[in-house]
C-alpha cells in the first residue's frame, strides 16, 4: 500500500523550532485534516511535506522512497500534488489552456515547433474532460485572471488532477470565498474522496468544513503533534478544547 510518511520532522528558524518532530504516516482512501491555533506550523509542515522548505532534521517517505533531498517540482513528479492558499495560475492564459499545460507535462510531451499543440486533439480533449469534472466546462476560453475567487480554485484543483497525483494536498481551500463558492469547492473534495487509492491532506481552520469532510484529524500545536484520531474523538480531548478552541479544562475542587 503507498503511504506517505514524516518521521521526526523538524525545521528551525534561528532559534525558534516551527515543526518539532512531527511523526505521521497518511494512506490511501483517509482524508486527514491539519488543524491547529494560528502559528501552530500547519502550513509549515506541508511545504516540509510538498518540498517548499527543507527539513533541518527528519524525513519524509513517499511510496516507499525517500523524497527528503528533493525540490518541489521532483516531488510533484513523485505524485505529491499541492494547492496553495493563492491560487497558482497562469492568470493570461485561458482556463483550458492552463489545463492542456498540466496534461502535458504529465504526458511528457515536449513542445515541437513542427507540430502545434493544438493538432494533439488528446491533450485537447483531456484538458476538457477535466474542466467538465471540475464544472469549469463552460469557462474555458475565459482568460484565469477574470475568474471568480472560487472558480480559480477550481481551476487550481482541476491543474492538480491533471497532474494525476497520489496525494492531493490542500491549504485552506476554502479561504477567501464567498458563501456561496464555498459548498462547491467543499464538493469537489469530496468526490476526489470516493477515488480510495488517493491520499487526501486538508489544512482547514473552519471546523464545519473540517467535521463534513475528514476522516481523521491530527492537531499540531507549537509545532509539535499534540492529537490524532478520529474527529469525534480529536474534537472532544481536552487538549484541543484548550488549544484549538480556547475552552479552557474545568478546574479540580479545592
Amino acid at each position: 500500500m503507498t503511504t506517505l510518511e514524516t518521521r521526526d520532522l523538524t525545521i528551525r528558524f534561528g532559534g525558534h523550532v516551527a515543526v518539532n518532530k512531527v511523526s505521521c504516516v497518511f494512506r490511501p482512501g483517509e482524508l486527514t485534516a491539519i488543524v491547529g491555533p494560528n502559528g501552530a506550523g500547519k502550513t509549515t509542515y506541508f511545504n516540509l511535506i510538498s518540498g517548499q522548505l527543507r527539513a533541518s532534521e527528519g524525513r519524509v517517505l513517499f511510496d516507499g522512497n525517500d523524497l527528503t533531498d528533493l525540490s518541489a517540482p521532483l516531488r510533484t513528479r513523485a505524485g505529491l500534488g499541492r494547492a496553495f492558499q493563492l491560487t497558482n495560475l497562469f492568470p493570461n492564459l485561458s482556463v483550458e489552456e492552463n489545463v492542456r499545460l498540466a496534461v502535458q507535462a504529465r504526458s511528457g510531451v515536449h513542445y515541437d515547433m513542427l507540430r502545434p499543440w493544438r493538432t494533439r486533439r488528446d491533450l485537447i480533449a483531456r484538458a476538457d474532460e477535466i474542466l467538465d469534472s471540475v464544472a469549469l466546462g463552460n469557462r474555458r476560453d475565459v482568460a484565469a485572471t477574470v475568474l471568480s475567487h472560487g472558480d480559480q480554485r477550481k481551476l487550481e484543483v482541476a491543474l492538480m488532477m491533471a497532474l494525476e497525483p497520489k496525494v492531493f494536498m490542500f491549504d485552506e481551500p476554502t479561504a477567501g470565498m464567498s458563501v456561496d463558492e464555498v459548498p462547491v469547492v467543499l464538493d469537489l473534495i469530496a468526490r476526489l474522496k470516493k477515488d480510495t487509492s488517493k491520499i487526501i491532506l486538508l489544512v482547514e481552520h473552519k471546523m464545519d468544513v473540517v467535521r463534513s469532510l475528514a476522516d481523521r484529524i491530527i492537531v499540531l500545536h507549537n509545532g509539535q503533534l499534540v492529537a490524532d484520531g478520529k474527529p469525534e474523538e480529536v474534537i472532544a480531548s481536552p487538549i484541543v478544547q484548550e488549544a484549538y478552541l480556547g475552552i479552557a479544562p474545568p478546574r479540580s475542587a479545592a
